[in-house]
């Protein structure tokens, strides 16, 4: 009879491997630090990026969907909050400060419950 403790220790050392893999790839290609420098204004007013995006706000004010565009809402909506200073200083000094991570996880846990509801729990 196999080893249950063995096996699930290979696959634990797997998926640790393949996280480690992928952190490793997030950092070199400096997606976090990206994400920190993003020129909010120079995007929104760089052509390249706003015609496509009026495009497809349009487009979906024309279709009527209103949930898709709510959800876009939200999500540059926390791209913004993610930017911000109350944000930076969740980490002081390599410790967590837990009496302002707290409002973030349960705004978070708030606007993932209403995204599901908008997806599943409506009606069309």
């Amino acid at each position: 009879m196999p080893d249950v403790g063995t096996i699930a220790g290979e696959a634990a050392d797997k998926a640790g491997g393949f996280l480690t893999r992928l952190g490793g790839l997030i950092q070199a290609t400096n997606i976090p630090k990206q994400f920190r420098d993003v020129d909010f204004t120079g995007l929104f007013t760089n052509p390249w990026f706003l015609v496509p995006f009026i495009a497809l706000i349009g487009y979906q004010i024309y279709k009527q969907t209103f949930r898709d565009l709510f959800i876009v809402v939200l999500i540059i909506g926390i791209w913004y909050l993610s930017g911000t200073e109350y944000m930076q200083t969740l980490i002081v000094n390599g410790e967590v400060q837990i009496n302002k991570v707290l409002p973030v996880v349960f705004g978070g846990a708030a606007v993932l419950g209403l995204i599901i509801y908008l997806f599943f729990g409506r009606s069309q």
